[in-house]
């Protein structure tokens, strides 16, 4: 869709959207545009508004404000030309994965071919295996396909590589990648910092309803993820004991000593600087801030740490 003045217009604009659930606040005046094959990872703790906002932003729930999705109203735009996988879906256990993509398939007057989905998500192989037969991630695939089967324009996925071994996690960030390319817009919700910063050209964080910063990744981490640091292990040490030999900043996250405002030059004085002053770690890593470092910085919420690697 192309504007009166030449640009392409967004797939998705939300202006000033609202919804309360009696005296809860899910949402409070979120305002956001998506253009056309854009990555957007949309993050947030638990409780943030992240769900409330994907179903808004499909007709599934009404809010206050105002929602387009490809120049018109949510609930009346083409359901081919939307795809969704929601982050909780349990489809018949004794269907196989070829049969629930199939299905699905068949609700639309155009669909792709069931083998070529089933090749996408890495599914060709375990085709005819009954779905409750699938491991964990394979369902996740399986579900992943019945969102891609119309081939839609606008692609939501809510935590798509739920359960996921990392093999079939970078299958599918490819094939997300390929879609973009291709100018599907896709609005990824995940809870792993990796993968938004992997996949996302632009992140929106939601804290307590409210769209608190959006901007790609690297705008995010040089505007909030603060400076290099080293992390210790340092199970004996206090972090008061850190500080005072090093005349610095040291803070404790997951276990860890983290010494702020570290460069790769410094470290080695700083390493010295401990030794000399009789503090025992057992190892230190050297780190740049991340995209994990601003959702920290944002939200004072701690991170899974494996679902962010």
């Amino acid at each position: 869709m192309v504007e009166a003045d030449g640009r392409e217009a967004a797939a998705l604009v939300a202006d000033d959207v609202r919804k309360r659930y009696g005296d809860t606040v899910a949402l409070d005046g979120v305002s956001l545009s998506i253009p056309t094959g854009e990555v957007f990872g949309l993050v947030g703790p638990n409780g943030a508004g992240k769900t409330t906002l994907v179903r808004a932003l499909t007709g599934t729930t009404r809010c206050e404000g105002s929602i387009r999705v490809l120049g018109a109203a949510p609930d009346t735009v083409d359901a081919h030309r939307v795809g969704l996988l929601p982050q909780s879906f349990n489809p018949a256990d004794r269907l196989t994965a070829r049969e629930l993509i199939a299905y699905y398939a068949g609700l639309y007057d155009e669909a792709r071919a069931v083998d070529a989905v089933l090749d996408d998500v890495g599914l060709a192989d375990d085709a005819d295996t009954w779905y409750e037969n699938l491991s964990g991630g394979q369902q996740r695939r399986a579900c992943v396909g019945t969102a891609l089967v119309n081939d839609p324009d606008v692609l939501f996925l809510d935590e798509p590589t739920t359960g996921i071994d990392p093999a079939g996690r970078r299958s599918l960030w490819a094939l997300i990648d390929g879609l973009a390319a291709g100018g599907t817009t896709v609005l990824l919700t995940s809870h792993s910092m990796a993968e938004v910063e992997r996949l996302a050209d632009r992140v929106g964080l939601l804290r307590d309803g409210s769209l608190v910063a959006v901007g790609s990744p690297d705008e995010l981490i040089a505007d909030h993820g603060g400076d290099s640091h080293l992390l210790l292990d340092a199970p004996a040490v206090e972090a008061a004991a850190v500080s005072a030999a090093l005349d610095a900043e040291v803070a404790e996250r997951d276990g860890r000593l983290v010494v702020r405002n570290v460069t790769l030059a410094d470290v080695g004085g700083v390493v010295a600087d401990l030794e000399a002053a009789g503090v025992d770690f057992d190892s230190f890593t050297w780190a740049e801030p991340s995209l994990e470092d601003v959702y920290l910085r944002l939200t004072g919420e701690t991170m899974d740490r494996e679902a962010s690697r």
